[in-house]
């Protein structure tokens, strides 16, 4: 993993070389091509249809490989299941049991089978697309606020489809208008409520891709660093903390994927629960 990391940042190094070179001939700054590294990229020309671009980007490339290969991992590690796993399948079910144990059962209890498939998806479609930007010539398609705005839309139908299977339609809706409260005061409390829950799932979006994003743009400037002084001098500083932080990546990566599965768990199980 240490070496795929340097490679990583020594590839990463190249291309921001090229960036900046790039950058100084057309007069743009820094932030222009930091920008040009974290922003998706076409990797499949196709044609504009109605004003919709359906070239394919590298997160979208991505977003393909990390399908693939959770469905190729799963389909190998358990397509033999044996009484005691072990190697790929033993690494799959101890992430689905502590998942399962620590987070969807403790939230959801008895709904907890309905809803495993879906958090169980998420999180691991999540934590590999997040260790992705990690791989040399890799793109992290979190880092993308399209990408953890449309899996945050994807908990906001779940949580709706969740509340009106458990209270019914109209009772779902009566349950953002709490009990006991004067008729008037309904005409704010609605709103108040409607207004939570869609920013709830916001912030679940942007807590994701702002996380994500933001360990990029410090290696970019880092390693932007080496060559806009042009000096190998002041490359051992900046290199030890690019190490670092790419260290440190492979922990956010678990650590958002586990997030936002939790808060998805939490938000499901509000809309659920006798008291809601």
């Amino acid at each position: 993993m240490i070496t795929q990391i340097v490679e990583h940042a020594s590839e990463h190094g190249e291309a921001v070389q090229q960036a900046a070179e790039h950058a100084a001939e057309h007069g743009e700054s820094g932030v222009g091509f930091i920008m040009h590294h974290i922003m998706a990229h076409p990797v499949i020309k196709l044609p504009t249809v109605y004003g919709i671009d359906l070239s394919v980007t590298n997160h979208v490339l991505w977003m393909w490989i990390v399908s693939a290969l959770l469905i190729l991992g799963f389909y190998v590690a358990f397509r033999k299941p044996k009484l005691v796993p072990h190697g790929l399948a033993n690494a799959l079910e101890s992430l689905v049991v502590f998942i399962r144990d620590d987070v969807i059962m403790p939230n959801l209890g008895h709904e907890a089978r309905a809803y495993a498939p879906y958090l169980l998806t998420a999180f691991f479609f999540i934590m590999l697309c997040n260790l992705a930007g990690l791989v040399p010539y890799g793109a992290t398609a979190t880092g993308n606020i399209g990408v953890t705005a449309t899996l945050a839309l994807f908990t906001f139908f779940v949580v709706q489809i969740a509340g009106v299977r458990k209270h019914g339609f109209l009772g779902y809706l009566s349950t953002f208008s709490p009990p006991g409260i004067p008729f008037l005061l309904k005409f704010i409390m609605i709103p108040v409520e409607v207004i939570s829950m869609i920013t709830k799932h916001f912030a679940l979006a942007i807590r994701l891709f702002a996380n994500m994003i933001a360990g990029h743009i410090t290696i970019l400037a880092l390693l932007s660093v080496i060559f806009l002084f042009k000096n190998w001098l002041v490359s051992p500083f900046p290199l030890a903390i690019i190490l670092f932080s790419a260290i440190l990546e492979v922990l956010i990566s678990l650590i958002q994927a586990y997030v936002f599965t939790i808060l998805s768990a939490v938000f499901i199980s509000a809309s659920v629960a006798e008291g809601h």
